[in-house]
């Protein structure tokens, strides 16, 4: 069993990022000593949908607020998906890149966001696609990293099952407009992939879009065992990544795959 923290963050446009930061961290540092990790959303700095600022802000991910994440993370010793961050490379590309770090302070790994969203006109006028998909062992078993938009499309889900995933660990900006679509579409995830979802939504209004918040936890059955409201808070939970194998052994359906 391992602890799970998810930070329900606001992120706001009456709120300076530089602000944002400060307070974020201050509950980051609070919530540290009663998980076993820590989740953040996806640009909670900028905020998701504002794309100006996440330009404004792009750094590499040795910019100094993640060296204070990694710092917060090994005074804890305690893993933390920072959620994600518009990453900088010196070419003049940004990712949207999610940051996990270990509890010796160390990033474990990294994952650009391989679905953009918006269309032609959203998110792809500012952040390049990535193209790897991201496995690693965690807390919570063998643990595959997506963001937001990705929950749309199953077939990269099941990719992460066949490279071993059990739990499935998302940080993301989803609308209010769309709530009972990321409430279905993580169970769905859970549900056909016989895996846990743990899912960090933010919450707060920017660029005219206000985020949905319903940060979510899903059990390999699909069932929710912890679920947030529309509010900034801290979720917890409790994650048993061996309830996955148990599970696929008792109820076989992925070895039924047929290729198309």
């Amino acid at each position: 069993m391992s602890r799970v923290a998810l930070l329900q963050v606001a992120s706001d446009a009456r709120e300076t990022p530089d602000a944002r930061i400060d307070r974020v961290l201050g509950m980051l540092a609070d919530a540290l000593p009663d998980a076993d990790m820590v989740v953040l959303p996806e640009l909670w700095v900028p905020g998701a949908f504002n794309l100006t600022v996440a330009r404004d802000v792009a750094a590499p991910l040795s910019s100094p607020v993640m060296d204070r994440i990694r710092s917060l993370a090994a005074a804890a010793s305690t893993w933390v998906h920072a959620g994600s961050f518009a990453e900088a490379l010196p070419d003049g590309r940004i990712f949207n890149t999610a940051v996990l770090i270990g509890p010796s302070g160390d990033i474990v790994a990294t994952y650009r966001k391989r679905h953009l969203f918006g269309f032609a006109t959203g998110e792809r006028t500012v952040i390049s696609e990535g193209d790897a998909l991201v496995v690693v062992e965690t807390p919570f078993g063998t643990t595959g990293l997506a963001t937001c938009y990705d929950l749309r499309f199953p077939e990269m889900f099941r990719d992460l099952v066949e490279s071993g995933a059990q739990t499935f660990l998302l940080c993301s900006g989803w609308p209010t407009t769309r709530i009972e679509h990321w409430r279905v579409l993580t169970r769905a995830r859970a549900i056909e992939d016989l895996a846990w979802v743990v899912a960090c939504n933010g919450v707060g209004s920017h660029a005219d879009i206000t985020l949905g918040g319903h940060s979510i936890v899903v059990d390999p059955q699909g069932e929710i065992v912890a679920e947030a409201g529309n509010d900034e808070t801290v979720l917890l939970a409790e994650v048993h990544p061996a309830a996955a194998d148990a599970w696929r052994e008792t109820f076989p359906v992925l070895g039924d795959r047929r290729d198309a």
